[in-house]
């Protein structure tokens, strides 16, 4: 009776440590279920950031270009102007000139930087329409980048608090975490946290039928039936994971 009564509590003690692997099991994957989705929010907020810079980035490429543009303009503008005053310099010096042979040349200069004039004008006038042209698409773009702005501030808003709401609940799971581990032995811990990290994270496996649900795996008939004696922690042959003996639900 009394080797009876020990075997029972031996049982239970060993009962209670596998009920206390699965949870653990459970909390860890739900830690590591609400990372993730924390790591997806995060991966998102990069997105929206990145599409917000690559709008800035395109209208200071614009903005830049328009500025280059306008200095060309500027150039075009200084060279017509100089050329205006050749003219008039040359025109007001042929009133001075007394051979012909010079009077000749001096107006071959004049024609020359009349051409040269209209030359001028016609790439100022390129330029114009270049600059109407960039002004108006950049002007579309800013705009443009003004409503992306807004939305990408109020996502980025919602997902910080997607996000912050998530730690809430990490933390917690780590918390209830912790409470479950200060009641388990040291050794029982980093042996579940060894299993855990060769195993994708699962190092409990259902044992159900005769087979370990962890890899399918059929188990040794014997070492089936000493799991119900509940005398040792059993793993399975096939993938060493903690094994816990569950009832197929009726």
């Amino acid at each position: 009776m009394c080797e009876k009564n020990k075997r029972t509590k031996g049982d239970l003690i060993l009962k209670k440590k596998l009920d206390m692997l699965e949870e653990l099991q459970e909390v860890d994957q739900l830690i590591d279920n609400l990372k993730g989705t924390q790591t997806g929010l995060h991966d998102e907020l990069n997105d929206i950031a990145q599409s917000v810079d690559a709008a800035c980035e395109e209208l200071a490429v614009m903005k830049a270009r328009l500025s280059q543009l306008e200095q060309e303009k500027g150039k075009l503008e200084a060279s017509h102007a100089a050329e205006l005053e050749n003219i008039l310099r040359s025109e007001t010096n042929m009133k001075e000139i007394k051979t012909n042979k010079e009077f000749q040349a001096v107006g071959r200069e004049i024609t020359a930087a009349r051409k040269q004039v209209t030359d001028l004008e016609e790439q100022v006038l390129q330029k114009i329409g270049q600059i109407e042209e960039l002004s108006g698409v950049f002007e579309t773009k800013s705009a443009s980048y003004d409503e992306l702005s807004e939305n990408s501030a109020l996502r980025t808003a919602e997902k910080k608090a997607e996000i912050d709401k998530i730690q809430q609940d990490i933390d917690a799971d780590v918390a209830r975490r912790e409470a479950l581990t200060k009641e388990m032995p040291a050794s029982l811990v980093k042996r579940f946290a060894a299993l855990r990290d060769q195993r994708r994270g699962q190092a409990i496996a259902i044992a159900r039928d005769g087979y370990c649900l962890g890899c399918n795996m059929q188990l040794p008939p014997q070492l089936y039936n000493n799991l119900f004696k509940y005398e040792e922690l059993l793993t399975c042959p096939h993938c060493q994971r903690i094994l816990i003996l569950k009832h197929q639900p009726h």
